[in-house]
């Protein structure tokens, strides 16, 4: 059976908890910023005009997602293959939801926002760091903010060394590609990887 009805969904589930209905605030609170300066780690989802989704992790040292103090925040585009759809779904939408997290923590902070996307000296100057300055900063007003539990962390038992998989258990995402499109490119060590993405970290 499909279901095709907001009461037809409702049906198969209990009423969310006051707790969870209450969690969701609509500014940073000192909370928020607190695990977003603790957190390297963002997950950035956008959506173009048509609804075609797209959801792109963003990384840095912790912190790198600066918050201005009116609450605004500022995410630096890093150096990444120049597809841009991130940044082009921003202009189409202007939309964003990101998920943050913190290595070792179960919790997850979800916000949501509008976008645009800014040059501005002040905000390039902002996310600007010893290796580089960013082409362009996203620039999210905060409409929600909430913290997620730890129950998907815990069942993925994410940050557990026990966890962990081989490397090995899968080909290089080189030869992935390319047997996906048919373009050859060498073969490369894990090193040899590093090495060629060290000048864009």
């Amino acid at each position: 059976m499909q279901l095709r009805s907001l009461d037809e969904l409702r049906a198969h589930y209990k009423a969310p908890q006051e707790r969870a209905v209450r969690k969701q605030i609509s500014a940073l609170d000192a909370h928020c910023r607190n695990f977003i300066a603790l957190s390297p780690f963002v997950v950035l989802s956008t959506s173009d005009a048509a609804f075609n989704l797209d959801a792109s992790p963003r990384g840095g040292a912790p912190g790198f997602v600066k918050v201005t103090s009116s609450g605004e925040l500022l995410i630096p585009d890093a150096p990444g293959n120049n597809r841009l759809d991130s940044l082009e779904n921003i202009l189409a939408t202007g939309k964003v939801g990101l998920l943050f997290l913190i290595p070792g923590f179960d919790e997850t902070l979800r916000v949501n926002g509008t976008a645009t996307l800014s040059t501005a000296a002040a905000d390039i100057a902002a996310c600007t760091t010893e290796r580089r300055a960013p082409t362009t900063v996203i620039r999210v007003v905060v409409s929600a903010a909430y913290l997620h539990c730890a129950k998907a962390l815990l069942r993925s038992k994410l940050w557990s060394e026990s966890a962990r998989t081989a490397r090995s258990a899968l080909p290089t995402a080189g030869q992935m590609i390319s047997e996906q499109t048919g373009i050859q490119i060498p073969l490369e060590s894990k090193e040899d990887m590093e090495r060629r993405y060290e000048p864009d970290l």
